[in-house]
């Protein structure tokens, strides 16, 4: 139907702003030209020198990062931006396919990993999966206290009294799981789903010895959990 003269035009809600950082120019090229297609509002990055300082300075809703990048790889580039607390979700674009190399990205602070040659389709699923999982961190739990021990979620720090307590990136993501299902069990395929990515190369194993490293970081006794407790046959739920 046509718009009359005499009608007012609405005007889109802008999009969520996505950062490419790309150094091969037709591939951040056909990115770009994918996302504006789709309403995305895209900002592009040739080197990970200025990919992280436009991802600090402009504070994007999404990242899609390369791997091989000159200046400043996409692997460190995705750990200093969780060190500095950026907590933007990341999608790793690379044609580095080996598992090693998957697990070397997730470990470094990516979200979701994807191969090329990738389908457009499975590109945007990806990235509405993520912006999706982000919408829903704005409503996280922003800290916890389990006893002595005040976890703050958002900045990523932990302490018991003055002394510190080293958590891993995975370790803080699946507390904030535990904490958003308030006190309903947390599967252990949604935690590879959530806290791994999109792709879970690892097996639900990894889960139970990331949960009994947190048991021994933050319970008084983990043999016999005050707060993290196994759902036998689902998973795991937190007790406050």
């Amino acid at each position: 139907m046509k718009t009359h003269s005499s009608e007012i035009p609405t005007t889109p809600l802008p999009g969520p702003r996505i950062l490419i950082i790309e150094d091969e120019a037709p591939m951040r090229a056909v990115l770009k030209d994918i996302l504006d297609t789709e309403g995305f509002r895209v900002l592009t990055a040739i080197d990970g020198e200025e990919g992280l300082q436009r991802a600090v300075r402009e504070k994007p809703d999404l990242i899609l990062l390369d791997i091989m990048l000159p200046k400043l790889d996409g692997f460190a580039l995705c750990a200093e931006l969780r060190c500095l607390g950026i907590q933007t979700p990341v999608l790793m674009l690379t044609a580095k396919g080996q598992v090693e190399d998957r697990v070397t990205g997730l470990d470094s602070g990516a979200d979701d990993y994807l191969v090329k040659p990738f389908s457009i389709d499975e590109l945007l699923a990806r990235v509405r999966a993520l912006l999706r999982r982000r919408q829903k961190r704005t409503r996280a739990v922003a800290a916890l206290k389990l006893g002595d021990a005040y976890i703050d979620l958002v900045k990523q720090t932990a302490r018991r009294g003055r002394g510190n307590i080293h958590l891993t990136a995975k370790e803080f993501a699946m507390l904030r799981l535990l904490a958003e299902a308030e006190g309903e069990p947390v599967t252990r395929d949604r935690f590879l789903d959530v806290v791994w990515g999109y792709a879970a190369f690892p097996t639900t194993r990894t889960v139970d010895n990331h949960i009994a490293n947190l048991r021994a970081k933050l319970e008084p006794d983990p043999e016999n959990p005050k707060w993290i407790k196994t759902v036998h046959g689902v998973g795991y739920r937190l007790d406050l």
